[in-house]
């Protein structure tokens, strides 16, 4: 499997962007971190997500959902909800979130034949 960014979609679409530094404690972590991945796929509106971290510890993940509905329904699951209020106890010494409307977008990919 090669790593691929998101693809180009037709705007407008929504992205969040979360940026956050963790603390040392993983207990727990890697495993919500699993199941909220298999919630936000099961919601029709989303698109995807791209995550990286820094050396220095810096994570940012922006995810792409096709509109305000989908948005508000991974924002509202109870398990997502519950995996918040873990984090802001546990796991983030800080985290932003920014939310915005994608207006453009557009992709290239290497033809290698």
């Amino acid at each position: 499997m090669s790593i691929q960014p998101v693809q180009a979609f037709e705007p407008p679409y929504l992205m969040a962007v979360f940026t956050n530094v963790r603390t040392p404690d993983e207990t727990g972590y890697p495993e919500t971190n699993a199941r909220m991945n298999e919630i936000v796929r099961a919601n029709p509106g989303f698109l995807g997500y791209e995550s990286a971290r820094t050396p220095g510890g810096l994570g940012i993940t922006v995810a792409y959902f096709r509109d305000h509905a989908s948005l508000a329904a991974w924002r509202e699951d109870m398990e997502h909800q519950a995996a918040m209020k873990r984090g802001r106890a546990d796991w983030y010494e800080s985290y932003t979130l920014h939310v915005g409307t994608v207006e453009r977008s557009h992709g290239f990919v290497r033809d290698h034949g």
